[in-house]
């Protein structure tokens, strides 16, 4: 049971600026009878509960909203938010590492948060991880790929 660690977990600063380069939208959530606007990139994992999911974000916080994952991860960069299970979907900016474990793969995600990878989306999965991870190697290459100004 040897847990794979990833890259260097990011730090909320580094998040801020890959946020930019992804360009992670504002998400316009329903709350209460009324509506609130999240940052999309604060979203750390959306965990799944009947018609209702259960969004955690990176400062702690928890918030329900009454709309199913399905229908929420239409809305929501698949650059950088996967669904590795029928009841998650993370964000990739808050993985931290992988435990392949007795034909079984799991996440561990910043927060301390650990997210079974369901069997049959396991090459997906890791197929996705893998373009997430090249597509970090390029923006660290060129950190101002995405915020050059043309004068």
């Amino acid at each position: 049971m040897r847990a794979v660690l990833l890259t260097q977990s990011l730090t909320p600063v580094h998040v801020e600026q890959l946020a930019g380069q992804f360009a992670l939208p504002d998400m316009t959530l329903p709350f209460l009878g009324s509506r609130r606007k999240m940052p999309m990139h604060r979203i750390v994992r959306l965990e799944g509960e009947g018609n209702y999911t259960l969004f955690h974000f990176s400062d702690g916080s928890h918030l329900m909203v009454s709309l199913t994952l399905k229908k929420l991860e239409e809305r929501l960069s698949d650059k950088v938010f996967v669904r590795p299970h029928k009841k998650n979907i993370i964000n990739l900016l808050y993985l931290e590492a992988l435990h392949p474990e007795n034909q079984q793969l799991s996440v561990s995600l910043v927060n301390g948060d650990r997210v079974e990878v369901s069997r049959r989306k396991v090459s997906l999965f890791m197929k996705q991880v893998r373009g997430f991870q090249e597509e970090l190697l390029l923006l660290s290459a060129n950190p101002f790929a995405s915020s050059q100004v043309v004068a």
